[in-house]
């Protein structure tokens, strides 16, 4: 039996060392080539199977968002018709439009009958929007505090919902005199007042005003 000095072997003469020796040899030899494979190959999929689990965990929340989404959507629609039916429903307290020019004297004769004195009342031309059409009316009239409350009280009254916004208003003593309660008052400006469209007049704003 030929002896083996582990500090200076013989490779030449490999086929006759001890066989532990051969084995751990192998050993050795198999651990390399393992070590090789996972470095070249099994490492970049290992990066690729990170990849994919992240990119699993953003599809996930996706999808959980979207599906959380699509059980909302039923009962978004329910109150959006429900809302949809309340704004017309409050569009139709409106005056219509053949109820618009009778809308306006009631407006003129309202102030005139709390002693309000009209010196401009003049209605403009109609702006169509989505679903209500304003009237702009410039006026300038001439009161006292109580006349102009009265005048409010007197619109609110009226059959009709009347809704009336101020533009550019302005009120003042007239001809520069102090103000008190039943000193004379100029209220000047523009104010809007509006109306329902009806069916075909919506259909035509719709379609784009054609």
């Amino acid at each position: 039996m030929s002896s083996f000095d582990i500090r200076n072997p013989d490779f030449s003469n490999a086929g006759g060392w001890p066989v532990g020796i051969k084995a751990i040899l192998a050993l050795i030899i198999v651990g390399l080539i393992v070590l090789a494979g996972w470095w070249f190959k099994v490492r970049h999929q290992q990066d690729e199977l990170e990849m994919a689990q992240r990119k699993e965990a953003e599809l996930r929340i996706k999808f959980e968002d979207s599906q959380a989404k699509a059980v909302n959507l039923e009962p978004l629609k329910a109150q959006l018709q429900e809302m949809e039916v309340m704004l017309q429903q409050m569009l139709r307290q409106l005056p219509s439009k053949t109820e618009m020019p009778d809308l306006i004297v009631d407006i003129s004769q309202t102030a005139l009958a709390t002693g309000i004195q009209n010196d401009l009342f003049q209605p403009g031309q109609e702006v169509l929007k989505e679903f209500y059409a304003e009237k702009p009316i410039v006026l300038r009239m001439l009161g006292s505090y109580h006349q102009f409350g009265a005048f409010v009280s007197g619109v609110a009254s009226l059959p009709r919902v009347v809704i009336m916004t101020m533009h550019d208003i302005s009120l003042k003593p007239k001809d520069g005199q102090t103000i008190s309660a039943n000193g004379q008052l100029v209220l000047e400006g523009t104010v809007k007042t509006y109306r329902y469209l009806d069916e075909e007049e919506q259909a035509t704003q719709a379609s784009g005003g054609h």
